[in-house]
């Protein structure tokens, strides 16, 4: 059998072998080994005890970890949160490796029980898949969303990550279980997914709610450019790893910023953007 042959068997038997909206990328994945080092820079920082960073009012947050983590990798994030003024909250994830349109639903029911709590929209942090999911959510429900903030998530039209990463991702569809992968499809996670999740990614809507991205060249996981929003001035780069970014100095300044920046201006700026979308490009 030649190569041609095989490669041809193994899409008829795999269907959903090729994925149009992923392409493996070779991003430095040596230097995710890093990342306790950028934990130890925070502990030694004075951002740690919110020295020299805008504080909040007791805003709600909620916090999205990201693909293979859960909320115990958030807990620094979510108490500095809180000693910043912020009434944080967790997302009830114990571990991010489930079907992501099934974990968008039940994060709505999350997010609707602190809006009816605190009275006010919430804001949210999504690390990596978290951040994906939190921009699945605002197309959804943006009535229950004040701004989103992205730690190196690749919500980009085409998701640029490291193989060993999505090879993960392809294990967990095979290995189902109790636990890992139980209600994963083939399709899952993949262009050729008609879930909310997929196309909601692949094909946004205009949308009033600010959404900031903070991104890294140096991350060892997803590609930069797949982590970015059009508007530059929604952007805000750092020297992280992808681990790294919940833990680093410079992201929780970054971060304090984003939650505490005025948002009148930037809704100012995405309802023009919306109406000229509307419009046909001309107002």
């Amino acid at each position: 059998m030649s190569d041609q042959e095989f490669s041809d068997t193994l899409e008829i038997e795999n269907p959903f072998a090729h994925d149009p909206s992923v392409e493996a990328t070779l991003t430095p994945l040596w230097r995710e080994a890093k990342w306790p080092v950028e934990w130890m820079r925070l502990r030694v920082s004075p951002v740690f005890m919110g020295c020299g960073v805008p504080r909040g009012h007791g805003e709600p947050v909620l916090l999205i970890p990201g693909f293979m983590a859960g909320d115990g990798l958030m807990l620094e994030l979510h108490r500095w949160l809180k000693r910043i003024g912020y009434a944080s909250n967790l997302s009830n994830i114990a571990w991010n490796n489930d079907c992501p349109d099934k974990t968008a639903r039940a994060l709505v029911s999350r997010l609707q029980g602190i809006k009816r709590r605190s009275g006010h929209k919430v804001r949210i942090i999504g690390h990596s898949l978290g951040g994906m999911l939190a921009k699945s959510l605002v197309q959804e429900h943006p009535e229950l969303i004040d701004r989103i903030i992205t730690l190196g998530s690749p919500f980009r039209s085409l998701v640029k990550a490291h193989p060993a990463v999505v090879d993960i991702w392809g294990q967990l569809k095979t290995a189902q279980s109790r636990v890992v992968g139980r209600n994963l499809h083939a399709s899952c996670g993949t262009g050729h997914c008609l879930c909310n999740f997929v196309r909601n990614l692949l094909q946004p809507q205009p949308s009033t709610v600010p959404q900031f991205a903070i991104y890294s060249r140096d991350d060892g996981v997803a590609d930069w450019s797949s982590c970015i929003e059009d508007d530059p001035r929604a952007n805000t780069e750092v020297r992280s790893t992808h681990i790294g970014m919940i833990f680093h100095p410079d992201v929780y300044r970054a971060i304090a910023k984003r939650l505490n920046e005025s948002i009148k201006a930037e809704r100012e700026m995405h309802a023009t953007e919306t109406a000229r979308a509307f419009h046909g490009g001309t107002l």
